[in-house]
């Protein structure tokens, strides 16, 4: 059974890649012929129409996209909350309408800018606005998965400092065998955690202390992490 952390990751990473078909969907959407190039002459005709098929149409999925991440956003960096908002929403300060003041609102409702004939402001400006809002959302993906690692050796650290106070107690009342189990098992429990913290494989079924002390010194930075 995945765990809450697990299932949260999940979602973001599928929300990551929902962001990822949408970019596709503004690149075929606004500079089809850049689309056309990047895939149409690379794939085979069944790899392309299943690649259409799977693209949305990007004023249809957007609004939902944008209001989970906008959830998400405010949870793990809320700082960069207003950078994120700012890409979409008009600013009603705005008095003239230009490529730097063009937002992704503008986009949904079909808006250029055309002087003397000539198109000043096209839709694609719309692609990097976008493209800013999917990098803010990977990057809530790093601080989720730094948060996750941090909750999980501090719940790790707890546990063995517990097992600590345990054998402590014991060895005070002269409980010499029990409390030298617990420390062993301690010792055992912290290696395995340096070790997986060091994507260090186990070459036995079922490692000794001794081995997987052999193993930490295996990683050059592990020494520092014990």
């Amino acid at each position: 059974m995945k765990s809450n952390f697990e299932k949260y990751k999940l979602e973001l990473d599928a929300l990551i890649r929902d962001g990822d078909m949408l970019y596709l969907a503004l690149i075929k959407e606004c500079v089809p012929n850049q689309f056309d190039g990047a895939y149409k002459e690379k794939l085979v005709d069944a790899q392309y129409e299943k690649l259409l098929k799977k693209i949305p149409r990007f004023a249809s999925a957007f609004q939902t996209w944008y209001s989970e991440a906008h959830s998400v956003i405010k949870q793990l960096i809320p700082d960069r909350l207003p950078d994120f908002v700012k890409l979409y929403e008009k600013p009603k300060t705005r008095k003239e309408l230009t490529a730097s003041s063009y937002v992704i609102e503008d986009y949904l409702q079909n808006i250029t800018v055309s002087r003397g004939g000539y198109v000043i402001v096209s839709l694609s400006t719309v692609i990097p606005l976008f493209e800013q809002q999917l990098e803010i959302l990977k990057a809530a993906l790093g601080r989720f998965e730094s948060s996750l690692f941090d909750i999980k050796q501090l719940v790790h650290a707890d546990l063995l400092d517990s097992e600590l106070d345990a054998a402590r107690i014991l060895q005070k009342n002269k409980f010499y065998r029990a409390a030298g189990a617990i420390t062993g098992v301690v010792i055992e429990k912290h290696l395995t955690q340096v070790c997986m913290n060091h994507n260090l494989q186990a070459t036995k079924k079922n490692p000794t202390i001794s081995d997987l002390n052999d193993w930490r010194f295996q990683a050059p930075s592990a020494n520092n992490a014990a």
